[in-house]
């Protein structure tokens, strides 16, 4: 195992659990986000509610952001590093891919200034693209 999963886990105030760092060094090594069926799949016969429950932990802590991109499922995908338990700083656009299903963040992208009406006030926001990656075109 990778001593610098066990150094990132610690660097967000995280216990470092067996299964906490296998979580994480499934996730480092995947391209896009991953759902919970997903990461599931790859570190089978692992517990369902055990990854549930790290996946939790990551987000408390700023080391992964969901994504509701449409799917049904929220996805999961590390965040930048100045993100943490206050709050998540990864504003960016995510791409899902309409004939892999996989979907990508896109922190090079940056998301549009919204104007809200007087007296609206924003909590979050999520913009994904649909369409074609670059793998399937």
């Amino acid at each position: 195992m990778n001593t610098s999963i066990e150094e990132k886990l610690k660097e967000k105030n995280i216990n470092p659990t067996a299964m906490r760092m296998l979580v994480l060094d499934f996730m480092v090594k995947q391209q896009g986000a991953l759902s919970l069926t997903d990461i599931e799949k790859g570190l089978a016969p692992a517990d369902r509610i055990t990854i549930y429950r790290s996946l939790k932990n990551f987000e408390e802590h700023g080391l992964v952001h969901s994504i509701d991109d449409g799917t049904g499922a929220p996805k999961y995908a590390l965040c930048v590093d100045d993100c943490n338990t206050v709050s998540h700083h990864d504003l960016h656009v995510h791409f899902h891919c309409n004939t892999c299903q996989e979907t990508f963040c896109l922190p090079n992208t940056t998301l549009p200034v919204i104007t809200l009406p007087e007296g609206f006030h924003s909590g979050e926001m999520n913009l994904v693209v649909k369409g074609t990656c670059d793998k399937c075109k």
